[in-house]
């Protein structure tokens, strides 16, 4: 089993910034991709933003130039720095990660979610 604790989440003004981090435990042999995804109300969840084991990053449209996903490799975490904050990006932010387990199965897994609310 794996488990993922993100953290970083809140209420923020438009322009603002907030830094989420989300940390994996357990069974794991390697990780292969970590990203973050949000899901506003009433919308489907979304990618954000994804990087590779290799550091290779990709982008939602929506956050390109505002947003940046980074990760500790020796940490397992992930972390997505949020600038110029809307009220759009107004969501609950999951972290997933690709995982090869320690039984050397492919395993994909979600943290709980945090909420990020941007407002005035």
């Amino acid at each position: 089993q794996v488990q993922l604790v993100e953290s970083g989440g809140g209420l923020v003004q438009p322009g603002g910034s907030l830094r989420l981090s989300c940390a994996a435990s357990g069974s794991i042999f390697s990780i292969t991709a970590m990203g973050w995804y949000r899901q506003a109300p009433g919308k489907k969840r979304e990618k954000v933003a994804t990087i590779t084991s290799v550091g290779r990053t990709n982008y939602a449209d929506s956050v390109k130039s505002r947003f940046t996903i980074s990760r500790d490799a020796a940490k397992n975490t992930v972390y997505l720095q949020m600038n110029s904050l809307k009220p759009e990006d107004t969501a609950v932010y999951y972290c997933n990660v690709d995982i090869i387990s320690a039984t050397m199965s492919a395993e994909k897994y979600w943290g709980q979610g945090t909420q990020v609310t941007v407002s005035s």
